[in-house]
């Protein structure tokens, strides 16, 4: 327990740390979660030694997970991407799985990859949980961008959240996944459903009368919806980031209104000052530097699949966005589009327990995604700024 407890105290030190070391003035800044996950590598056993991935905090860093997913769900606004943007998201998610498939079976055939559907899963997936809070913070959701960002990245978190509760769980056969996959997306209905329409009066006078006092009635009501639906995927079989987005939706729709602001501040601040944090410090801890660096093959690998990542998500902002998205921004889309990293944890860690993924290629796949986390959002942002920066104008009209 001595050692649990002070790993638990290094990843808190950390997570407190990492938003001084984010507001030091400089030219570019860093998004905190760049800073936890090299934070993490530098502490884990593989450099200082100093963090073990103990039960204790791999217990907390998988509640951070299903938080990362809960508050994106919390934050999508059907409202906002609903027609062109949502249209566009859904065939470009597909045009992007085809073709990452396609390129993991000709890797597949020369024996780089050992599944094809492993590796075109992980490539297809976009971090819009990861992304929130970057782009939030930015201003960039606000901005005529923000609604193709949004619904790219939803579509590129939850297409991949599918395959892999019909295709890539070993329980049941797809046929069976589908039938337990609907039952479950009727029973989140439902409940949404209720959330919506049953008010009893009891309930609401509870809620007001707890908003401020230590009863928080609202914030255990969101938590019971987020636990009882991640179980709930646990038990049927599916991934249980499925549970923890779908239980953001339908807070996120319960909670749209101005009054009930306050309850979605209170569930940030658990998610983001305590949870997550821990869920991207102990993915540096985690990460398996020696099998990266095992080869001189094996470290080509990673800027492989992250280029992979560009080509596979970017490509479908080039066909598909050109009437919609002007030139100047398709990069920045693309770039946004291609950051991938919670999703691809998952599915490497399914590769390596069914022996259908090569250490190596996890590790990259998982360096690659934490470089896209580094890297590409930070790129878009600078990009975009630099262009609005130029153009007051466009600036004032954009919101940024």
């Amino acid at each position: 327990m001595d050692s649990e407890l002070f790993s638990l105290l290094a990843v808190a030190v950390i997570a407190a740390a990492s938003p001084l070391v984010v507001d030091i003035p400089r030219s570019v800044r860093v998004p905190v979660v760049v800073v936890e996950i090299i934070a993490g590598i530098l502490v884990g056993p593989h450099v200082l030694d100093l963090v073990q991935a103990d039960a204790l905090i791999v217990f907390l860093s998988s509640v951070g997970l299903a938080f990362l997913f809960f508050l994106a769900g919390m934050e999508i606004d059907f409202l906002q991407i609903r027609g062109r943007p949502a249209k566009l998201a859904v065939w470009g998610w597909l045009f992007s799985l085809a073709l990452a498939l396609a390129i993991a079976g000709v890797l597949q055939a020369t024996g780089f990859v050992l599944s094809t559907l492993l590796i075109g899963v992980a490539l297809s997936t976009t971090a819009i949980g990861t992304l929130m809070p970057i782009l939030r913070d930015a201003g960039e959701l606000d901005t005529p961008l923000g609604p193709f960002t949004l619904a790219a990245g939803v579509a590129g978190e939850f297409g991949p959240i599918i395959a892999i509760s019909l295709l890539l769980s070993q329980a049941a056969g797809p046929g069976v996944n589908a039938v337990i996959l609907i039952a479950f997306a009727v029973i989140s209905l439902g409940l949404g459903i209720l959330a919506l329409r049953a008010r009893p009066n009891r309930v609401v006078r509870t809620i007001e009368r707890t908003m401020d006092s230590s009863g928080q009635f609202a914030v255990r009501l969101a938590i019971l919806i987020l636990v009882a639906l991640v179980y709930l995927t646990e038990r049927f079989g599916l991934d249980v980031v499925l549970g923890a987005f779908a239980a953001g939706i339908i807070v996120g729709v319960v909670t749209k209104t101005e009054a009930a602001e306050p309850v979605r501040l209170k569930l940030e601040g658990i998610g983001f000052g305590f949870f997550i944090p821990i869920f991207f410090i102990v993915s540096g801890v985690k990460f398996d530097l020696p099998a990266l660096f095992a080869s001189a093959e094996s470290i080509l690998r990673l800027p492989l699949f992250l280029a992979l990542f560009f080509v596979v998500r970017g490509a479908p902002v080039l066909l598909f966005y050109r009437k919609d998205v002007p030139r100047h921004d398709r990069l920045p889309l693309m770039l946004t589009s291609a950051t991938a990293l919670p999703l691809v944890v998952a599915v490497t860690e399914i590769g390596l327990e069914e022996g259908r993924m090569l250490p190596e290629n996890a590790a990259a796949l998982v360096g690659a995604g934490m470089v896209s986390v580094l890297l590409f959002p930070l790129v878009a942002i600078q990009l975009r700024g630099k262009r609005l920066a130029r153009n007051p104008a466009t600036a004032s009209r954009e919101g940024f």
